[in-house]
This record gives C-alpha cells, sequence and structure tokens, in this order.
C-alpha cells in the first residue's frame, strides 16, 4: 500500500485549491463526499536504457489521472488537483503529451508506461505531494531508427535537390548542441544564398504499422531560426509520393515533439515502405539559417501477423 503523508492540512484548503481547479479541468465533483484530497505532482521524467532506446529527453507536459480506472481529469504540469476519495483506492497517472506539437490535441502519450499506485491511500482535506514521477517505455517497442549523432556516420541522405550537407556540430560539447550526458554532438544543417536548399531522406527504409489504431510516432529535438518540414517518402506501387506533414516553426531554444505518422500511414496503407524526410530552403530575411537536429526516434509496436 502506498501511503503519502499529508505536508498541509486546514480547514479552509479546500476552498482555496478547488477555485484554482475549475479553472483548469471538467472534473466534477459529485456524490456523497463533499471534502475531496489533493494530490500534487511537481513532473514527470523519462529514464531509458541508452542503447536500445535512446535519451531519455521527453516533453510530458501533463498528466492523465484515472481513479479505480475512471478519467478524472487532465491536469498541466505542475499539477495540483483535488480527488473525491478516501481510504484506499487504484490511482493511475498517463504522461501526456501535445501531440504534434500543438497544444489543442494533448494525449496520453501511447509509449510512456502509466504510473500506477494499487492501494492508494487518500487523506481527505490534505495535499500529498508525490512530487517529481519516473516514467519508462514500454519493453516491447519497436525503435525503427534512432539517430542521435554521436557516431561517425550520419543516417539521413541528401537528394538530389540538396545543395547542402547535414554535419555533426564541432567541437564535442558546443554550446549550441543538445547537451546530455550521453550527447556531445547534434546535426547542424546551414543554409546560405549560396547554398539555400536542404533535402534529406532517412538512410533506410522502413516497414510500418498499417492501422491506424496502431500508433506510430516520429520524436525529435530540434532548434532553428528557420522553418523546415517534416515528411514520409512513400514507395506506392505507382511511384514514390511525399506526403508533407509538419512546418516546423523557429524554436530559439531546444524543443521536442512527437510526429503523428500513423493517419498518414494508414490513408496510404498499399506502400510497401516508408522513409522519413526532411526539407528546408531559405527565408528570404535570413542570410545564414541554422537548424540543429537530435534525438531523432522512429518508434511503433512489433507488426501484426
Amino acid at each position: 500500500m502506498y501511503r503519502f503523508k499529508p505536508f498541509l492540512y486546514f480547514s479552509f484548503l479546500t476552498l482555496f485549491i478547488l477555485s484554482t481547479f475549475i479553472l483548469n479541468s471538467c472534473y466534477k465533483l459529485s456524490g456523497t463526499q463533499t471534502i475531496p484530497a489533493y494530490i500534487k505532482i511537481d513532473s514527470l521524467y523519462l529514464e531509458t536504457n541508452y542503447a536500445s532506446q535512446g535519451s531519455d529527453s521527453q516533453k510530458i507536459t501533463d498528466v492523465w489521472v484515472y481513479l479505480n480506472k475512471n478519467l478524472i481529469g487532465v491536469f498541466e504540469l505542475p499539477a495540483l488537483f483535488p480527488v473525491l476519495a478516501e481510504g484506499v483506492n487504484d490511482l493511475e497517472i498517463r504522461p501526456g503529451i501535445w501531440l504534434n506539437g500543438i497544444q489543442s490535441t494533448r494525449v496520453p502519450y501511447p509509449f510512456y508506461k502509466p504510473i500506477v499506485f494499487s492501494e492508494f491511500k487518500f487523506y481527505p482535506d490534505s495535499v500529498q505531494d508525490l512530487g517529481n514521477i519516473k516514467t519508462t517505455y514500454y519493453n516491447d517497442l519497436i525503435f525503427a531508427w534512432k539517430e542521435d549523432f554521436e557516431q561517425p556516420g550520419i543516417t539521413l541522405i541528401e537528394t538530389s535537390a540538396s545543395d547542402t550537407v547535414i554535419k555533426h556540430t564541432f567541437p564535442a560539447n558546443n554550446p549550441d548542441a543538445f547537451i546530455s550526458p550521453n550527447s556531445k554532438y547534434s546535426g547542424i544543417i546551414s543554409l546560405t544564398d549560396e547554398k539555400p536548399i536542404y533535402s534529406a531522406v532517412s538512410m533506410n527504409s522502413f516497414l510500418l504499422p498499417k492501422i491506424q489504431s496502431d500508433p506510430v510516432l516520429l520524436e525529435l529535438n530540434f532548434k532553428s531560426n528557420n522553418l523546415f518540414y517534416v515528411g514520409l517518402l512513400m514507395n506506392l506501387p505507382g511511384g514514390l509520393k511525399k506526403v508533407p506533414l509538419l512546418i516546423m516553426n523557429h524554436s530559439e531554444e531546444w524543443n521536442k515533439i512527437y510526429i503523428n505518422l500513423g493517419p498518414n500511414i494508414a490513408l496510404n496503407s498499399g506502400a510497401t515502405n516508408y522513409k522519413v524526410y526532411f526539407e528546408s530552403g531559405l527565408e528570404y530575411e535570413n542570410e545564414l539559417a541554422k537548424i540543429y537536429l537530435d534525438n531523432i526516434k522512429l518508434i511503433h509496436r512489433p507488426l501484426q501477423k
């Protein structure tokens, strides 16, 4: 049984937090219990096996909270929210993200394990602080492609339309790179008036789940002062088809995005395989553009036989 002693307890706690909570969730308090318990979560972090799963970079923005398997609300982190429960109950917390980087498309990330507290002890009119909570990837995932730019070779191949190439940042631990205990380098694309076009595809092609209910996600860290495109190159019976997915906006700081590939794969299920492509052209107001990429991951569950 999980027990978290309250760090705060006073008679006006309910009124104070409830006034804030009403502005942030559609969860309605109902039933005979009138005084809720409260849960506080500072953040969720990801722990990975770097060799098989790559970077622990994540952008978990929300928690999807279930009480006895019933959704009670979606709460932005850091979160403080009421739960109309007392005594022992089951509590489940699912890590949430912005799908395709869009705030209005908040979803629980299908590849992060939920945090499950069976026999969680609730204390009405008190705050139970869970602090920083760990999640991990599910064990059965297929990491079809990982590019962290830590190896001499880069698994992106420029097309004939490209007049520049992606390179490693230099030297090691360059302050512009994505730096972490496992990351000393990133990929950098430089666009100039003389070389204004970048176009590249993943070195390998991939067999991917074609049923829309089977999620296929591309994870990516990026930093850029120039727009760039991410899309799929599909090998269809009638020839190759390019399907643009997202235009990546400027970001002065390193950002993380989760790109949903599933719907476009399902719409083009006749393809024999797929590649990921990146494209960019120098914007008119830029004399020099720099696009940084890191921790590219193409993830799905095992293919159904």
